[in-house]
């Protein structure tokens, strides 16, 4: 079977997802003390080493083992399954949509691996700019899941605009 390189494409974004965010989950877990924080930027970019046991920004983390079960590994799994398939089928996705796609599944794959391996999602940066904007604590998984949903929603409206009004 050969793969086309609009597959090839979607694996390698995924595989490259997942891997900058396990690399760079082994680098804190490895050299930055847990809890503690490291500027980067002054304080507005920080380090940190923080394990979420619940879901982003530590949604979930005092649901009982049960729902953490559901709703942290088994509706994720299901999710992302259905994704991986919509995206390999449907070709009529441009590829801004299919690169969104693949950042969303990579990301989601790399946080699942974690809750299962680990038992918790390793998450490390901080943006703080001054109270005008702020972030929790993050990591690689979440920053593709973001970019791939934002890109999702700028097509959304460049589809919307691009389609006559109908009134």
């Amino acid at each position: 079977m050969k793969l086309s390189r609009r597959s090839f494409f979607i694996i390698l974004t995924i595989v490259l997802t997942i891997a900058v965010d396990q690399i760079s989950k082994i680098i804190v877990r490895t050299y930055v003390v847990p809890s503690e924080r490291s500027n980067i930027i002054g304080t507005y970019f920080t380090l940190h080493n923080v394990e979420n046991v619940g879901a982003f920004l530590g949604m979930g983390s005092d649901l009982s083992p049960l729902l953490k079960l559901i709703f942290l590994l088994i509706l994720p799994i299901v999710v992302l399954s259905f994704v991986t398939y919509h995206i390999f089928k449907d070709q009529s996705l441009d590829k801004v949509s299919v690169f969104a796609f693949a950042s969303i599944i990579g990301g989601g794959i790399a946080n699942v691996f974690d809750r299962v391996v680990y038992g918790s999602v390793t998450d490390f940066f901080h943006i703080d700019l001054g109270g005008v904007f702020r972030t929790g604590i993050f990591n690689m998984a979440d920053l593709s899941v973001t970019t791939g949903m934002i890109l999702l929603l700028l097509v959304s409206f460049k589809k919307k605009k691009e389609v006559p009004n109908q009134g």
